[in-house]
């Protein structure tokens, strides 16, 4: 039981790595659609162009420790969101090839196809993300075999819809803040309007959907009144935000990345607070739901993987922390930038 809660722990823990670090760079890209002239681009390209990649290490480790530990989470959650996740796929790919191909040729035309297909892709990998999210919260249409049983267009629903929104809003404050700390001049001041519209934008969304999902999904407040961890969580979303608030309104940029950097991240805990010890609910059989308990690998898979996590872990953590010590600072554009 213990090595279960563990790596529950662990895959929300990467799951949130992940949204706190790839957030503000597809929130950098949705930002790159407004961007005003070339100048712009290339310094929005440059300022994630050293750390987008190692981002996107924590999803990838996220869905091989959730394959590894808990296999018939991963079965039904592939199959089941088989179609939104070749899209996400898909966004990824592109998005990448995005970023490498666009200073390949000097054409005006090409820059632009290449700067939408950023802009684009960045916009549907953070609604995407936000969907599938919601429709674990909500839950999904599973069988006593834990299989699912819905169809692509069931995933479609108004509250992940909504999470989805809020993904999208969530990124866009986190990139704009960011982007904030790396530029100067009248780029930084608009990037600064941006990210506080985006944060009265998060803040509704956040209180809407709060009041929403006490209708649409009891379950994660069964026990929400002694579920200390749950309102450890919520009270730093409240926090930050206010945080947030005041940092942006003062120009405190740093303290300001590290409020939106633990909403971000709270979000993601609360989520998991209010899931455990499910991994993937059942919407039409409570009973069906797939659990920490019910799903998981052997004690001696869980326990050889605990050691290889706590091997890897750190130097994942070791390598990232470097790698953001060294393009710290504002973005200075030379012959070799993008």
């Amino acid at each position: 039981m213990t090595l279960q809660v563990i790596w529950f722990i662990l895959v929300f823990v990467l799951l949130a790595g992940y949204i706190v670090l790839d957030g503000f760079d597809l929130g950098v890209g949705v930002l790159h659609l407004l961007a005003q002239n070339e100048y712009e681009c290339r310094i929005n390209i440059n300022a994630i162009g050293p750390v987008w990649d190692g981002n996107e290490v924590w999803l990838l480790t996220a869905g091989g420790a959730l394959f590894a530990a808990f296999p018939p989470v991963y079965a039904a959650a592939f199959s089941g969101f088989y179609i939104a996740l070749m899209l996400v796929l898909a966004m990824l790919m592109f998005r990448a090839v995005s970023l490498e191909f666009r200073g390949k040729v000097d054409s005006e035309e090409w820059r632009a196809i290449w700067d939408y297909g950023f802009g684009i892709s960045s916009t549907l990998l953070a609604i995407l993300f936000g969907v599938a999210i919601g429709n674990v919260l909500l839950g999904v249409p599973l069988a006593p075999d834990g299989t699912y049983t819905g169809t692509f267009l069931e995933l479609l629903n108004p509250y992940a819809i909504l999470i989805g929104v809020l993904a999208l809003v969530t990124f866009i404050m986190h990139g704009a803040i960011f982007m904030a700390g790396k530029t100067e001049g009248p780029m930084q001041a608009r990037m600064i309007m941006y990210a506080r519209r985006a944060w009265l934008g998060f803040a509704v969304l956040f209180f809407a959907i709060t009041v929403y999902t006490r209708w649409a999904a009891p379950s994660l407040f069964s026990h929400f009144s002694t579920n200390y961890i749950a309102l450890a969580f919520l009270l730093l979303i409240v926090a930050g935000s206010i945080g947030l608030a005041i940092t942006l309104r003062v120009s405190q940029l740093k303290i300001a990345m590290l409020a939106s950097c633990a909403i971000v991240g709270s979000l993601m805990g609360l989520a998991a607070a209010g899931l455990f010890p499910r991994l993937l609910p059942s919407r039409t059989d409570p009973a069906a739901s797939l659990t920490i308990y019910n799903s998981s690998s052997t004690p001696r898979t869980l326990g050889v993987m605990l050691v290889i996590a706590l091997i890897g872990m750190p130097l994942v953590i070791g390598y990232t922390a470097v790698i953001y010590h060294i393009f710290c600072g504002k973005v200075v554009l030379h012959e070799d930038s993008y």
